[in-house]
């Protein structure tokens, strides 16, 4: 005989909350379902659920977050990077000091090589009829991004190595809350045989009916709550082992019925995140211009910002990550959350003069100015124009009708092709493909935990008590 438990997951919300009443609802009902059948469901989310993006998660510091998985009766979460490196140590630690739920997740430590008392390495279901179900839980491996933040983050293969081999005789079925990606998850799948299954995040794929790789099933939900998975696990009675597995997906865009009461939850909250973030941390005098594609005070103040800040020789920064001016008045936090909304940390990178030449073409391609970018934190629209400081640049117009670098200049004098120049700029571009030149740099200094729009607020209190 076999009895079926259902697995429902979701991840990389990101805190998109226009979704969330109707998962809620959803969620209600299929429990509702299952229990009429008698049968067991379980709840899981794989993180990235807070986005400092969304002021409702600024203001509370991620705590209304885990408020909607208390509400939703979550059975289990891991972390993603969200989560992990965009609070500071002391909101991470706190955040979910109110959780209802376990967080799994075995390769987090502090400084001291300790688990944090808010984390558990594994956690085991019971199933009515016996059967056992271990649940796993690991994060992406930023260990750079996690050593500034006060936490030590280690491989999570080789975490997953000592978990496997603590709760193999303890469980009948494995599955593996994984917050690494498509790509480690496919590996994990063959070098961790005992695994039965993996719901993965990070890299928002979708897999409408999971993969099934090396007899394990790899599921993934997308992100900003388009669907919620389901997992079938058909198991023994007698044996207790998982005899067969199946996996959906469920779009939320079709649900036509929402949960009102979650719904009036989230705009409650909405207004008390608009009174948090209003306070005034300086004075625009004269207001500040933006234009994505010439020159503009906004990105100007910005990147001289940065630069000071990093303490560089030299400074970079697209126009891009402004999404709005800066009008004349009084600048609250919600203002700049709202003009300046990523999860972005400034940092200095080395770069040898020649390496510097090669990024400032690229960075004045016109492709590259409007190229419409997703992920590596970034928020807005298009990249925009590159804005230096200490850096001019003097374009020619060639018989190819584009405008092509002529010269460059650095602190005014022509730019030295060994000398090796500090550039304060952002993290984003030290991440993925945008600039590899940047990202492959052997010498770079993270700033961390504030954000471009604390550094923003710096800057502007600073002009305010000066002017």
């Amino acid at each position: 005989m076999l009895e079926t438990v259902h697995l429902y997951h979701t991840n990389d919300l990101h805190s998109h909350f226009e979704n969330w009443p109707a998962i809620v609802q959803f969620i209600k009902n299929k429990k509702a379902w299952h229990d009429q059948q008698n049968e067991q469901m379980i709840l899981l989310d794989i993180g990235d659920h807070s986005d400092r993006f969304h002021p409702i998660t600024e203001a509370t510091k991620g705590k209304a977050n885990v408020t909607l998985l208390n509400q939703l009766n979550y059975d289990a979460v891991t972390i993603g990077n969200n989560e992990g490196i965009t609070f500071s140590h002391e909101d991470l630690d706190s955040l979910y000091e109110r959780a209802t739920f376990p967080v799994i997740l075995s390769n987090l430590y502090t400084e001291l090589g300790e688990r944090p008392n808010w984390v558990v390495p594994y956690h085991i279901i019971t199933l009515n009829s016996g059967t056992r179900i271990a649940l796993l839980g690991v994060t992406v491996f930023y260990e750079k991004f996690y050593e500034l933040l006060g936490w030590k983050i280690k491989d999570p293969f080789q975490s997953l190595l000592e978990t496997v081999e603590q709760v193999k005789g303890q469980c009948d079925v494995i599955v593996l809350l994984s917050h690494l990606g498509i790509s480690d998850d496919e590996i994990i799948a063959k070098e961790f045989p005992d695994i039965d299954v993996i719901i993965g995040g990070h890299t928002h794929h979708v897999l409408k009916e999971g993969i099934e790789l090396h007899n394990t099933l790899i599921a993934g939900a997308g992100k900003y709550g388009q669907y919620v998975g389901h997992i079938s696990l058909s198991i023994s009675i007698e044996t207790n082992k998982l005899h067969h597995y199946k996996a959906s997906l469920f779009p939320m865009e079709d649900q036509k019925i929402i949960c009102n009461e979650t719904e009036l939850w989230l705009q409650k909250s909405s207004i008390q995140a608009d009174n948090t973030l209003s306070e005034v941390i300086g004075v625009s005098k004269n207001g500040l211009s933006l234009d994505w594609y010439q020159e503009s005070e906004f990105p100007k103040l910005l990147v001289q910002s940065i630069k000071e800040w990093c303490d560089g020789e030299i400074a970079m920064v697209n126009s891009g990550i402004l999404l709005e001016p800066l009008p004349k008045g009084p600048v609250t936090r919600k203002d700049l959350h709202r003009i300046c909304p990523h999860p972005i940390n400034p940092c200095k990178v080395y770069l040898k003069g020649d390496v510097l030449k090669e990024v400032i073409v690229q960075s004045r391609d016109e492709k590259m100015e409007h190229l419409k970018l997703k992920g590596l934190g970034f928020r807005g629209k298009v990249m925009g124009r590159m804005v230096f400081d200490g850096i001019e640049v003097n374009m020619e117009t060639l018989d190819d009708g584009k405008d092509h670098v002529k010269e460059i200049f650095v602190n005014g004098k022509p730019i030295s092709y060994e000398r090796v120049y500090a550039v304060a700029t952002i993290d984003m571009f030290t991440l993925g493909p945008l600039y590899p030149e940047i990202s492959h740099a052997e010498k770079k200094v993270f700033f961390m935990p504030e954000l471009l729009r604390d550094v923003l607020a710096w800057k502007l209190g600073e002009k305010s008590r000066n002017e």
